[in-house]
C-alpha cells in the first residue's frame, strides 16, 4: 500500500489524493467496535503526516501518534502537532543509532501507557541519507532495522499491525544494498 498521510478528511495535500490510514482505521472502528478502539498510528516517514492528524485531533483517548519527522520541511503543520502524543523531531546529523534508540524508547513507552489494540505503521523510506526531500541522513540498515524494532514491539506485546509505505525517492540505493545483501 502507498500511503497519503498528507491527506485529511476534508483535503488532499502535498501529493497526498485522500486519507487512507484515516479512512482504515474509520472502517475499521465501524466495523469490530471496542476490539478496534485504541489503535497507535507510529508514522515515520520524514515528513509529518499531518493528515492523520488532524483527522483524529480530538480523539487522544482512541488514537496515540507517534512521529517523527524532519520539523524544517513540509508539511509545517503546527495545528496536526497537537495530535502527535510521541513527537520525535529529528536532524540530518542523526545517525542510525541514535535515530532508532529514540524511536524504540518512544514507541514501547506509548505501547506500554496506551496498550493498543492493533498498529498502523507508515514505514517511509525518504528518511534515508541524500533522499531529495527527506533531508536526514539513515542508512539502508537503519530503515531496515527500524522496521525489525516496530515489528518486535508489536510481537512482543501481541498487537497486530498493518505497514503501509510512503515517501522515498531513490529507489535505486534500495535496490542497490538489497542486492548485496
Amino acid at each position: 500500500a502507498r500511503v497519503y498521510h498528507h491527506a485529511s478528511g476534508d483535503r488532499g495535500s502535498g501529493f497526498c489524493v485522500y486519507a487512507d490510514i484515516s479512512l482504515s482505521i474509520k472502517h475499521l472502528r465501524k466495523r469490530y467496535g471496542a476490539r478496534a478502539e485504541k489503535v497507535m498510528i507510529i508514522d515515520l516517514d520524514a515528513h509529518q503526516g499531518n493528515g492523520h492528524e488532524r483527522d483524529f485531533l480530538d480523539d487522544p483517548e482512541n488514537t496515540c501518534i507517534i512521529d517523527a519527522y524532519n520539523p524544517r520541511i513540509f508539511p509545517q503543520d503546527s495545528i496536526a502537532e497537537a495530535a502527535i502524543q510521541g513527537g520525535i523531531k529529528v536532524f540530518k546529523y542523526m545517525d542510525d543509532k541514535e535515530y532508532n534508540d529514540t524511536v524504540n524508547t518512544v514507541i514501547e513507552k506509548h505501547v506500554e501507557r496506551f496498550k493498543p489494540n492493533i498498529i498502523y505503521y507508515n514505514a517511509g523510506t525518504d528518511c534515508m541519507a541524500d533522499d531529495p526531500l527527506g533531508n536526514l541522513s539513515l542508512s539502508p540498515q537503519g530503515i531496515m532495522d527500524r522496521d525489525e524494532l516496530v515489528f518486535r514491539c508489536a510481537r512482543d506485546n501481541n498487537i497486530p499491525i498493518v505497514m503501509v509505505l510512503s515517501g522515498g525517492y531513490q529507489m535505486y540505493k534500495c535496490t542497490l544494498y538489497l542486492r548485496e545483501h
